[in-house]
Parts: C-alpha cells; structure tokens; sequence
C-alpha cells in the first residue's frame, strides 16, 4: 500500500489478481491429471474367478506365501545384513495375494482339502 498526496493504493489487490488466494488454489493449479496405465491389468486380476480345482493349486503353488526375496546374509555365524521383503515394491502384490488367498479358499469351501501343505 502507497499512500500518495491524493490516494492510497493498494498493490496487492492489483499484484494477485490472477494468483489463487489460498494454498488449495495453488495445489488445484499445479495438478496433473493422473493417468493409471495399470489398472486395466489390476481389474483383470481382480476379476479372475477360480472355477476348478487344478487351476486353484497352480495358483496357490505359484504364488508365494512369503516374500522370496527377504533374506539374512550370514557370514561365520553372525548376521551381517538383511535383504529387506521386496514384494510391495511390485505394482500387482495385493492383487496377487487376493488371488491366492481366492484360490485357497476355493480348495477349502469347494474341494475340502487340507491347505497345510501351501502356507
């Protein structure tokens, strides 16, 4: 604001006027649209129904129930690192945990089979 012999002015009504007023304005102007190339894939998984037995255990076989990549380096008896689970890391893990934990209830509820041997 500048106060002159005849009038005040105040600049900042004049500086702002095409800047958004409040931090949420500012956020909705800087946002990209987001485009999920995955999710049509995501949705595939998700749709999969299991209908007979043999695909449930081939599914359950080849889906791991842990994380193969988790391991402790061991060197003279003494843990010296750790490789961390990598598996949330992969854009599909939930969608391929659902999927085993669909099939494995498929052999429990359908087939009645003894799911021991696959945990």
């Amino acid at each position: 604001m500048v106060n002159t012999q005849y009038q005040t002015i105040n600049f900042s009504s004049v500086l702002n006027q095409t800047q958004p007023d409040n931090l949420a304005d500012k956020q909705q102007l800087l946002k990209l649209p987001k485009i999920d190339i995955l999710c049509p894939l995501r949705q595939w998984l998700d749709s999969i129904e299991i209908q007979n037995r043999k695909s449930a255990k081939a599914i359950a076989k080849l889906i791991p129930a842990q994380c193969p990549f988790e391991r402790n380096i061991v060197l003279f008896g003494r843990k010296i690192a750790q490789i961390p689970p990598l598996c949330k890391l992969n854009p599909f893990y939930e969608q391929l945990v659902g999927l085993r934990f669909r099939a494995l209830c498929y052999l429990v509820d359908r087939c009645g089979e003894d799911i021991q041997s696959y945990c």
